[in-house]
C-alpha cells in the first residue's frame, strides 16, 4: 500500500491542502488558462495583434531574447530556483547586452548563463507549475516472495524496450498489490480483467511465472485477440492447434471437386493444450496468493462503454461451472440459492476481480474506475491512462472568465457541449467548483492534448524536429489565410489571445493534413509541396485546393519562410512554455480521479503514485481503489 495517497511536492504535507491550493490556482490563473488552452498553433500567424506578444508578459520577451530555447526548457524544468534568491532580478529595461559573472548590483551578484537572471514573475510561476505538478518520481519497491521479475524471452516476444519496462514494472505491481490485499482483507483476488488488453502482453506476463495469475483480457477488437493468442503460443502459454487428417481421402475429394462437402467432417482436431482459467481452492487456510500455482488467460471479446461489466462476468461464470458442480454433489448445496451468493466453507465460488489497465485511453480508464462502484464481484482498481486528448467533457464547454478563452465555431465545440456524463471530470469535487461565478472546472482540447507532452524527455534532437513542424505547419496556416481557404480568426470584443473549447478560433472546418513523408520536412517547400498534393485529393475540398493554390511558386513560399523566419523563435518558446504549464493539467486529471474514488462511501483506500521511470513511459501514475 502507497505510504500516502498523493505523490505531492514537499511544499505539500497535507492532499487536502494541495487540492484546494491546485484547484484555485488552475481556476483564477489568467496566463495559466491562457497557455493551457487560449493558444493554438493554427494561430499563431494569424491573429492580429499575434498571440505570442498577446499571452506573455512584455518582461518575459525581452528576456527570451537573450536566451536559446534549450536554456529556456533547463530553466523551466531542471534549473535549481533556490539560486537565484539573492540575485537581482531582470527587470526588462536594463541594457540587453551579455554581462559578466564579475558584474555586480548592490554587491550581489547579478549573471545567469552570460545574461540578466530572469524576471521575478517568471520564476514565480515557474515556482508554481512545478510545485502544483505530482511528483512523477519512480521508486522500485521490493516484492516479497519474488526473486526474479525480468521478462523471460518467449514472454516479451513483440515488444519494445519501453513496453518491458512497463510491462516488467506494472506486472509485479500488480501482483504485489493482490498479494497485499489478500493479507490486509478477506479479499483474496481470484482473477484480473484487463481492460481493453490489446495484444495482452500485461496479461501475458501476469498469466506466466513468477507470477501464475488468472487473466480475463478484454479486447473489443478480435484481431488484436487472434494475434494476442498467437503470441500466447510463443509465450508457452498455450500449444498450437493440431489438425489431424486423412490424407489420401483428402487428396481423392480435392480432385474429384467435391468441395460442396464440408471438410472439417473429415478431419479430427486435436484441441490445442493451453493453460485454462485455475479453479480457485476452497481451504480456507490457502496462502495470501490471488491465484493458485498455475495461471491462465480468456479472451473475452466486449466493447467497454461504461462501467457495468455483467455482460463480460456472466462469460466469467463458466470458468466457474465445473467448480460449481462439484461442490454441490459433494457438499448437498442448496440449489435455489443464488449463484452469487452460494458459498462452501466461508469461500466464494464467485470471483472476486481486480480491474487493471495498461495505458487506457481516453475514457476507458473512467469506466475502468467506475466499475469498483457498479460491480460487487469488482475489489479492485489499478489503471494507468494516456490520451487525454480523447477524454469527453462531462460539462460542456468552457465558459471561463476570460472573453479571450470562448468561442463558438466548429465542430470540437459541438463535442465538447456534449456533456457526457462518462467525461471529465468524475468528481463532484471538480465539477462543482466554483470560482468567478464559475461552476466547474473544465479543460478544452488543446490543453487535454498538451496534457500528453513529456518536455522533460525532450532532446535537442527531438526539439528542433517537432518545432520545425509546428513552425511549418502555422506558417502553412498564413498561406491559406491570404489565399482564401480559411477565414480570419474571429474577433470578439475584449479579444486579445485566440482560444475556443477546440483551441483554434479559426472559422469553418479545419484543414487536417495529417501525416506526411519524413523527406516532406526537409524544406519548407517540400513541406508545402507534401502538403498540398495530398489536399488536392481530398474529396471534398480538393478542387478548392488546387484552384487557389494552383500558382503557388516556389520563390513564393521561400519569402514566406523568410519573413516569418524570426517568429519560429517565439513558437518555440511558447510550445515550451504551453507543454511545460500542461503539467499541471495532467495532475488535475489524474488527481480528479482520485477524488471519485475518495467520494464513493464503498472505497475503503485509493491512492495514486508513480510506477514507471517517466524517462522511459512519462505516463506514469496509477489510480488505485480497494473497496470495503
Amino acid at each position: 500500500m502507497a505510504s500516502r495517497p498523493l505523490p505531492l511536492h514537499p511544499d505539500f504535507a497535507d492532499a487536502e491542502i494541495y487540492v484546494d491550493s491546485l484547484l484555485t490556482f488552475a481556476t483564477s490563473c489568467e496566463l495559466f488558462q491562457r497557455l493551457c488552452g487560449g493558444v493554438h498553433i493554427l494561430d499563431f500567424f494569424t491573429k492580429e495583434p499575434d498571440l505570442y506578444s498577446a499571452v506573455l508578459p512584455s518582461k518575459w520577451r525581452s528576456w527570451f531574447l537573450l536566451h536559446q530555447v534549450s536554456d529556456i526548457l533547463d530553466l523551466l524544468m531542471r534549473e535549481d530556483l533556490h539560486q537565484f534568491e539573492d540575485i537581482q532580478p531582470f527587470q526588462g529595461d536594463l541594457a540587453t547586452s551579455p554581462i559578466t559573472s564579475h558584474d555586480q548590483f548592490n554587491g550581489i551578484k547579478r549573471e545567469w548563463r552570460g545574461h540578466f537572471p530572469p524576471p521575478r514573475s517568471l520564476l514565480d510561476y515557474i515556482r508554481t507549475i512545478r510545485k502544483h505538478s505530482l511528483d512523477r518520481t519512480f521508486r522500485v519497491k521490493d516484492q516479497k516472495g519474488i526473486t526474479e521479475t525480468a521478462l523471460s524471452r518467449n514472454v516479451s516476444v513483440g515488444m519494445k524496450p519501453k513496453k518491458i519496462h512497463e510491462v516488467e514494472n506494472f506486472a509485479k505491481y500488480i501482483d504485489n498489490l493482490s498479494s497485499e490485499i489478500a493479507l490486509t482483507s478477506s479479499q483474496r483476488i481470484t482473477h484480473l480483467v484487463d481492460f481493453g488488453s490489446g495484444q495482452n502482453y500485461l496479461g501475458r506476463a501476469l498469466a506466466s511465472s513468477p507470477y501464475n495469475q488468472s487473466v480475463i483480457a478484454v479486447e473489443s477488437k478480435q484481431l488484436n485477440i487472434d494475434g494476442a493468442k498467437t503470441m500466447d503460443i510463443l509465450a508457452k502459454l498455450t500449444e498450437k492447434e493440431v489438425i489431424m487428417r486423412n490424407k489420401k481421402e483428402y487428396r481423392m475429394q480435392t480432385l474429384q471437386g467435391h468441395a460442396s462437402t464440408p471438410l472439417e467432417e473429415r478431419l479430427q482436431r486435436l484441441p490445442a493444450k493451453s493453460n485454462p482459467l485455475p479453479t480457485p481452492k476452497l481451504q480456507s487456510s490457502d496462502p495470501p496468493r490471488a491465484v493458485t500455482d498455475r495461471g491462465g488467460i480468456q479472451y473475452i471479446e466486449h466493447l467497454i462503454q461504461d462501467g457495468n461489466l455483467s455482460a463480460v462476468i456472466d462469460r466469467i461464470q463458466g470458468v466457474d461451472a465445473e467448480l460449481t458442480e462439484e461442490v454441490i454433489s459433494s457438499t448437498k448445496l442448496d440449489l435455489s440459492t443464488s449463484a452469487a451468493s452460494r458459498a462452501v466453507n466461508g469461500v466464494s465460488l464467485n470471483p472476486k476481480l481486480m480491474v487493471i489497465s495498461l495505458h487506457s485511453c481516453g475514457n476507458l480508464v473512467h469506466h475502468g474506475l467506475r466499475s469498483l462502484i457498479l460491480n460487487p464481484c469488482v475489489k479492485a482498481v489499478a489503471m494507468v491512462g494516456c490520451c487525454y486528448n480523447l477524454v469527453t467533457e462531462r460539462l460542456g464547454p468552457p465558459t471561463h472568465k476570460l472573453p479571450t478563452l470562448r468561442s463558438s465555431t466548429l465542430r470540437l465545440d459541438r463535442t465538447s457541449s456534449a456533456c457526457d456524463p462518462q467525461g471529465f471530470p468524475m468528481s463532484e469535487r471538480l465539477a462543482k467548483f466554483e470560482s468567478d461565478n464559475e461552476e466547474g472546472v473544465r479543460f478544452n482540447i488543446t490543453a487535454r492534448m498538451m496534457a500528453v507532452q513529456a518536455p522533460q524527455n525532450w532532446t535537442a534532437t527531438d526539439c528542433d524536429s517537432f518545432f520545425t513542424r509546428h513552425f511549418y505547419r502555422a506558417l502553412l496556416q498564413r498561406i491559406f489565410l491570404d489565399r482564401g481557404l480559411v477565414d480570419k480568426p474571429a474577433e470578439e470584443e475584449g479579444l486579445d489571445v485566440g482560444g475556443s473549447p477546440r483551441g483554434w478560433t479559426g472559422a469553418g472546418e479545419p484543414i487536417l493534413i495529417g501525416s506526411l513523408r519524413k523527406s516532406c520536412y526537409d524544406s519548407f517547400i517540400t513541406y508545402v509541396r507534401g502538403a498540398l498534393a495530398k489536399l488536392v485529393n481530398n474529396t471534398a475540398r480538393g478542387q478548392q485546393f488546387a484552384r487557389c493554390m494552383n500558382d503557388l511558386t516556389d520563390d513564393e513560399i521561400s519569402k514566406y519562410e523568410e519573413m516569418y523566419r524570426d517568429k519560429k523563435n517565439e513558437l518555440s518558446i511558447a510550445w515550451s512554455l504551453m507543454a511545460f504549464s500542461a503539467e499541471v493539467v495532467e495532475s488535475i486529471i489524474v488527481v480528479d480521479r482520485w477524488l471519485y474514488l475518495r467520494e464513493q462511501t464503498q472505497v475503503k483506500d485509493c491512492w495514486i503514485e508513480a510506477v514507471f521511470d517517466y524517462k522511459q513511459s512519462p505516463r506514469n501514475l496509477v489510480v488505485v481503489g480497494i473497496k470495503e
